[in-house]
């Protein structure tokens, strides 16, 4: 006669049990809570909307409205975040745009967008914008306070020269707020148009700007801070180690 070995048993139907309830626990843990439906909420991001930027949350709403891929209240299984991204990655103004869905019904996007630092103007017409890496971003009916190129420009020499012009002033906050304007002459050399002060700075050549910069911020400070702001109509650092100023025919 077989005996019926009551511990053995009651070992392995314990083992059994563990099994399966770890089986159903890493089930569990791996299966998402039930998903939300619709879109409740739509969360744009924008990294510097309130700075140099063009974009703001209106925009992109607006952008995808156009494109039919507007999320809120629509259907979470309908939703690609994959054509949301897509979407805004074709707007000239975006650099990178990213986009993901939450289980709570949220569609969240973050968008880095190009920063502009030169509105060109050029005498023959052309209107544009650069930004940091010398990209052509085009006109734009959004208003933005910036430095504006006119003169005598074309998109090559903006690229490749004007560019870093405007980066040096962008990082700079006291030429950021003080240059308005930057006019190229026909023979490529560089003028500026300040806000504070009745004079022009002539800068020359496009080479050895920072320096240039530099002078001229410290004639600011120990020159025309004593003898006045407007008492030259012409300031030119275009030599290295001096600054030459000229009067105008109604100073004294």
């Amino acid at each position: 006669m077989v005996s019926f070995n009551w511990k053995k048993t009651l070992v392995v139907t314990i083992d059994i049990a563990i099994v399966i309830y770890l089986a159903l626990a890493v089930s569990a843990f791996n299966t998402p809570v039930e998903k939300a439906t619709v879109c409740s909420e739509v969360k744009i991001d924008i990294n510097n909307e309130m700075a140099d930027g063009f974009l703001n949350a209106t925009e992109v709403k607006r952008i995808l409205e156009r494109n039919r891929l507007y999320p809120l209240a629509r259907p979470m299984a309908d939703i690609s975040a994959r054509q949301i991204e897509e979407s805004l990655r074709k707007n000239p103004f975006v650099e990178r745009a990213e986009c993901f869905k939450t289980q709570s019904g949220r569609v969240c996007i973050s968008i880095r967008q190009r920063t502009p630092v030169l509105h060109v103007m050029a005498a023959d017409g052309d209107n544009y914008y650069l930004d940091t890496y010398g990209s052509i971003l085009p006109e734009t009916r959004y208003p933005s306070d910036m430095i504006v190129v006119t003169g005598t420009v074309s998109r090559k020499y903006a690229q490749k020269v004007l560019s870093q012009v405007g980066n040096l002033l962008l990082e700079d906050k006291f030429w950021q707020s003080q240059v308005v304007q930057v006019n190229v002459l026909p023979d490529r050399t560089l003028e500026m148009v300040p806000r504070v002060g009745d004079h022009i700075i002539y800068l020359g050549p496009p080479v050895n700007i920072a320096k240039k910069l530099e002078r001229l911020r410290k004639f600011y400070l120990y020159g025309l801070n004593e003898a006045g702001w407007n008492k030259y109509a012409r300031i030119s650092v275009e030599f290295d180690n001096q600054i030459i100023c000229k009067r105008g025919k109604n100073k004294l």
